[in-house]
């Protein structure tokens, strides 16, 4: 890996709690190197950096999901990453354009108490959940959550709009209960408030590791919006002071020690070779994600969040 010498301006759209501690070695390990991290929503920073524009300060966008990172790449806010940031990755896992990169990958998935349900007992069809009568007043969701919106993105774009409208209001008149992330949603899971709920597979993990007893599992849905195979990621962004600095930042975070971070800390899916994923997970190959969903088609976080507010959910 190349050194990292200077100042560095980051938006990140990943928690402190999440990230933090990654991001403070890096900064430790090079003597010259200070890093100027800033945390919020994904969405929230896209929107800050379009505001900001050409005065923005951010060197590098850090995201939640391949969607926001979209969103700054069709805005023109990019700079093309060196292939040897993008050959380190499969070519599904960054953008075609070379203009960002995934840097750890989550899956989609269904958290279920097992006093509650059997894997049976969980719909492999996310289409089939408003109808079934087993999760009314027992079911759970984080509208606000930026991997939320962006499954909901996905629904729209496999689904279409008015399939994803009716799919949320089902959801609604089947009294789904709203937390405000997917960790709390997990959590209640686990805690017997309700059955089961929609989150990123590592919130699972991360409470199972803490209390390896809980009655929580895992269940997957199958070839549709509620199995898509999302990434973190980061890209360079057009107003970066140092273009080099910033892509090699960028690359850190494919080096082994992050993805090795991500595998035992965040409890994500590494998206380098060499690297396994902590837990009993399928592995990448193993998962049944959407065919022909490009992660580039979920860029369209405005259309989603206007839905979600013509709908109710927010």
């Amino acid at each position: 890996m190349p050194d990292l010498s200077g100042e560095l301006t980051l938006y990140s759209g990943r928690g402190k709690a999440l990230v933090g501690e990654l991001i403070s070695f890096f900064e430790e390990y090079y003597d010259d190197f200070t890093i100027r991290p800033r945390y919020n929503s994904a969405t929230e920073l896209v929107n800050q950096i379009q505001t900001e524009g050409q005065n923005s300060p951010a060197d590098v966008f850090f995201s939640v999901n391949a969607g926001a990172l979209g969103a700054l790449k069709d805005a023109g806010r990019t700079q093309e990453l060196p292939s040897e940031v993008l050959d380190l990755v499969r070519d599904e896992f960054h953008d075609p354009d070379g203009q960002w990169t995934g840097t750890s990958g989550r899956a989609r998935t269904v958290p279920f108490n097992t006093d509650q349900f059997d894997e049976s007992g969980i719909p492999d069809d996310i289409m089939a959940f408003p109808d079934t009568e087993a999760f009314r007043d027992n079911v759970g969701w984080a509208p606000t959550y930026s991997s939320f919106q962006a499954f909901i993105t996905a629904m729209r774009v496999l689904e279409g709009e008015e399939a994803t409208r009716e799919w949320l209001q089902g959801m609604q008149d089947l009294g789904v209960t709203e937390y405000n992330d997917e960790f709390l949603v997990s959590q209640a899971v686990a805690d017997g408030e309700i059955g089961a709920g929609f989150a990123n597979h590592y919130y699972i993990q991360r409470i199972l590791a803490g209390r390896p007893n809980a009655p929580l599992s895992t269940a997957f849905t199958a070839g549709d919006a509620g199995s898509i195979f999302n990434v973190a990621g980061a890209l360079t962004l057009d107003t970066a002071d140092d273009s080099e600095l910033a892509s090699n930042f960028v690359r850190h975070l494919l080096s082994a020690e992050a993805q090795d971070y991500f595998a035992r800390t965040t409890f994500e899916y590494p998206l380098v070779s060499g690297v396994d994923p902590i837990g009993e997970l399928p592995s990448i190959d193993e998962l049944s994600p959407p065919e022909g969903l490009d992660l580039t088609q979920l860029s369209d976080l405005e259309g989603t969040v206007e839905l979600l507010r013509e709908v109710g959910v927010l």
